[in-house]
């Protein structure tokens, strides 16, 4: 027979009815040829096997507890209760019955039986052994001592031999219950079939068709969780910066992995269930919770986000351990492990109230949203209730006796066989509603990307074309330049205008903003510069003249500035909005420090006078040469710039790029070299 996994997969290739062969032993010597005695089957009802093979409902001899001689046909029974096939030992006055328990059924043939008898053995909770007079034909999964007990057990065929009179006997071991069983498990949970090989062969198809019939709906929904997690995964590994997308993929793929877990596509074990199943679930509800933040547009609160990250750290660690859990209880003393498994199952209930909160706090803040995220918290919020109602009410259900835990996974109706429950098209539906929302938001958050970053490319094209890309030739100076932006477009600028009396004027700066709105600011203050350079050339005018622009057009901005005259007798003339002071052969030029353009009307800047001597180099900076940081945060600094400031321009921008650039890096460097000087 083949495992149920490959009839699952079979179904998904070839979407038929599925043949598939029983394996069939070689038949082992009779019980007559073995010397057993077989009971009288004058004892027994006959069993009339007309259409080849006849289900075995009973009634069965049933006793609790565990002895090697209820296998032999010589035991006498009759002390023993009887219980109907059909239904869990459980659900037939023993609830919350683990450990072993025997079925017994004494079997006479009528005439024309086949000469040769199989049995069926559909799902049996949970792992079991079948004697055939006494022989042991058969075993699913393993007992005590052994351990690594079956979860989900598919059907079995057995091969009893000859046509005989004798006792079948099934030995069954119950494991310990979970957290979210009732209690009503143990044993059949179908009769068993008996009859000939071809016709048990028939039977053990026609379940396994009527199974994957079963499976089509919950097939369809896995593939299409499946196809959505994929491909969300793939277009985040595409462009990393799409964490919604990175969230989608996470719920999606859980929700289509879980049913490899835990229901019955692979026969595994209750711990490697409980292995698999609990990180796939925790995953889950990680996801849920910061697509909600998404989508709810409340990502921008930083406690919020805060806490559900802690939550969700909390979930995935607490996820481990409770694997653990249903390992321990896949043993024989279950019970230390049933309590841990209940409290660590706590702490994932508590959490189920996240996506409430957070629907409900978008609703409490009347959040701007669109109606495909209106329709995410409404259908979240249904399928969110569902699911709270079935796992909190399921939780111990054996000791409270609540069923509406039970009830709200009943099937709704069927298509076409498959079962439709109300988990089902909540799922589904909230499904839909996320990937239509996602896809939604990545569409607006690429539109606001390529906005931005023609934006950007814009105002790098307007700054290239303010910055001076040559510096003047002026007699008597000589002048460097660097200007090295921290991104695409920075907010420093400078102006180096040749005088007609042989002298220049140097102005640096630093816009406060980024992107387009700083390159404005920028290109108004150059042009500011360029226009009052014909008119006047006193630092403390222009700078007055620069301030009041920007109180027009600024929108709230800033600007820091210095503005400098050097005249060709060596004459240094200066005045300053906020700007750095500039150093003379390494030491701070005093001058006194206005404030900043753009923040006050009618503010004056007050000019100083020096002389620049033959050979001493007057640098000028912006902020983001002391305002590197190196990797453990300190800062370039003061003393660190005053000591390279003799350096050349390109050196000084090197070593506070080299240290940690954290904002644009602009430096000029004037050397005064007199005319006569040079023609000596």
């Amino acid at each position: 027979m083949l495992p149920r996994c490959k009839v699952y997969a079979l179904g998904i290739v070839c979407a038929a009815p599925l043949l598939l062969t029983a394996q069939t032993p070689i038949a082992p010597p009779s019980t007559a040829a073995r010397g057993i005695a077989a009971p009288a089957p004058t004892a027994v009802a006959p069993l009339r096997l007309d259409g080849g093979a006849v289900s075995l409902d009973g009634p069965w001899q049933f006793h609790i507890g565990d002895a090697p001689a209820w296998a032999s046909p010589a035991f006498d029974d009759s002390s023993w209760e009887q219980l109907s096939a059909t239904r869990p030992w459980g659900a037939q006055g023993h609830p919350n019955t683990e450990g072993f328990g025997w079925y017994r059924l004494h079997v006479a043939f009528a005439p024309g039986a086949p000469e040769t008898i199989s049995l069926l053995v559909p799902s049996v909770d949970d792992s079991y052994q079948v004697y055939w007079n006494g022989r042991l034909v058969g075993t699913f999964g393993k007992l005590p001592p052994e351990g690594n007990l079956w979860q989900n057990p598919e059907p079995r065929s057995f091969d009893l031999g000859p046509r005989e009179a004798g006792v079948l006997a099934v030995r069954v071991w119950k494991d310990g219950f979970g957290s979210y069983d009732t209690g009503l498990q143990g044993g059949f949970e179908a009769p068993p079939t008996l009859g000939s090989p071809q016709a048990v062969e028939a039977a053990l198809d026609s379940w396994n068709y009527n199974w994957l019939r079963g499976q089509q709906l919950s097939l369809a929904l896995d593939l299409l969780f499946a196809l959505v997690g994929l491909l969300c995964l793939a277009f985040w590994l595409r462009n990393r910066g799409q964490w919604l997308l990175l969230w989608m993929a996470g719920y999606a793929l859980s929700r289509a992995l879980m049913p490899l877990f835990d229901a019955n596509l692979v026969p595994l074990s209750h711990g490697m269930e409980a292995a698999g199943t609990t990180p796939l679930f925790n995953l889950g509800d990680v996801s849920l919770w910061f697509l909600l933040l998404w989508l709810l547009d409340l990502r921008g609160d930083t406690r919020l986000k805060r806490l559900v990250k802690i939550a969700a750290i909390i979930e995935m660690t607490v996820s481990l351990p409770d694997a653990f859990t249903g390992i321990g209880m896949a043993g024989f003393h279950p019970e230390p492990w049933q309590w841990a498994d209940g409290a660590f199952t706590a702490v994932y209930t508590v959490f189920e109230v996240i996506p409430f909160y957070l629907i409900g706090l978008a609703l409490v803040r009347r959040q701007r949203l669109d109606w495909a995220r209106w329709m995410v918290a409404i259908v979240a919020l249904t399928a969110q209730s569902l699911f709270v109602a079935s796992v909190s009410l399921g939780q111990g259900s054996r000791f409270t006796h609540w069923t509406i835990g039970n009830t709200i996974a009943e099937p709704l109706f069927t298509i076409f066989g498959s079962p439709v429950t109300a988990p089902n098209i909540s799922g589904t539906l909230l499904l839909i509603v996320l990937a239509y929302a996602v896809n939604r938001y990545t569409a607006e958050n690429s539109r606001r990307q390529l906005a931005m970053e023609r934006e950007f490319q814009n105002a790098r094209v307007v700054q290239q074309i303010l910055i001076p890309a040559d510096i003047p030739d002026v007699p008597g100076f000589a002048i460097e330049s660097v200007y090295r932006p921290a991104g695409e477009v920075g907010g420093d600028f400078f102006q180096i205008v040749a005088l007609d009396h042989g002298g220049i004027l140097a102005v640096i700066g630093d816009v406060s903003g980024k992107g387009m709105p700083a390159a404005m600011t920028v290109s108004l203050l150059v042009g500011t510069v360029r226009t009052l350079a014909h008119y006047t050339q006193r630092p403390g005018e222009i700078l007055a003249a620069m301030n009041q622009r920007m109180l027009a057009r600024s929108q709230g901005g800033f600007t820091t500035c210095l503005a400098l005259r050097a005249d060709a007798d060596g004459t240094l003339t200066a005045a300053n909005a906020g700007h750095l002071a500039p150093y003379i052969d390494g030491v701070e030029l005093a001058v006194d420090s206005g404030l900043p353009l753009g923040l006050a009307a009618n503010s004056t800047y007050t000019e100083i006078q020096c002389s620049l001597k033959p050979g001493q180099q007057l640098t000028l900076l912006t902020d983001g040469v002391v305002e590197a940081r190196d990797v453990s945060g300190a800062l370039f600094g003061f003393e660190r710039a005053a000591a390279i400031s003799t350096e050349s321009a390109d050196q000084i921008a090197h070593a506070a790029q080299e240290f940690g650039q954290d904002d644009d890096i602009t430096v000029l460097t004037l050397s005064y070299v007199p005319v006569e000087v040079v023609h000596a």
